[in-house]
């Protein structure tokens, strides 16, 4: 279960949305989250691997050698 405040303006948008469509506020807020957590959960990924990167505890591929070894040369 969670609880979460909104500003009123995006309160009466999301009430708005749900009058108009006759779904409830709930469905909106679960699909919005659903919609963007996986980017949510790429983007620190990806700066978690930068931060390795960076401190030396990972290191990069170039894409030539990524093509040749999956066979994909131009």
């Amino acid at each position: 279960m969670l609880a979460i405040r909104l500003p009123s303006e995006i309160e009466s948008r999301l009430e708005a949305l749900a009058k108009a469509t006759g779904r409830t506020k709930t469905f909106y807020v679960r699909e919005a989250i659903l919609e963007h957590l996986d980017d949510l959960e790429d983007l620190y990924l990806a700066e978690q691997r930068l931060l390795d990167i960076r401190a030396g505890r990972s290191q990069t591929v170039p894409l030539e050698e990524v093509m040749k070894r999956y066979g994909m040369e131009g």
